[in-house]
């Protein structure tokens, strides 16, 4: 197995979504935003003219990577627990802070676009995300060896 970016950092997360608005702030985005819940954090902004929507699903506290000892299978207590538990939160939120510093870089260096850098990200009129619209067509197209329609729930094209 290979090993993990930041899998043994010791950043807290909050110190990574400051990070990630620092990051924004110096590559001039317009406005930022996170929340969270129990199943993911989300951290949206608006750049270039387009909102941006990343969803950073979080480790389910109970799974047995938290609450077994990796080596020899054996119960963590709920100290260890939390503590390997926080660790992953810990990782993912660098993991985010890189991909969306060096997608940014990519941008301002003029070797891609915001749109190409960030499609399934954008977040459409109807809230969901190319990404989210995309991937069930996406799934068909390669499942019917078919390209889909170009748009859906729709009349003729004018």
């Amino acid at each position: 197995m290979t090993a993990r970016y930041a899998e043994k950092t010791s950043v807290a997360s909050d110190r990574s979504r400051t990070e990630i608005e620092r990051i924004l702030r110096r590559y001039h985005a317009s406005a930022f935003g996170y929340g969270w819940d129990q199943l993911a954090a989300v951290v949206m902004f608006e750049i270039a003219g387009r909102r941006i929507r990343f969803r950073l699903p979080m480790p389910d506290r109970n799974d047995r990577q938290f609450t077994h000892t990796p080596a020899k299978g054996l119960w963590r207590n709920e100290e260890q627990i939390e503590a390997a538990y926080e660790q992953a939160v810990r990782q993912r939120w660098r993991a985010l802070a890189l991909v969306i510093k060096a997608k940014l870089e990519a941008v301002a260096a003029e070797i891609t676009t915001v749109e190409q850098e960030f499609l399934a990200h954008i977040v459409l009129p109807d809230n969901s995300t190319v990404g989210e619209w995309v991937s069930p067509q996406l799934a068909i197209a390669y499942q019917r060896n078919q390209m889909p329609a170009l748009m859906t729930g729709g009349g003729e094209p004018t």
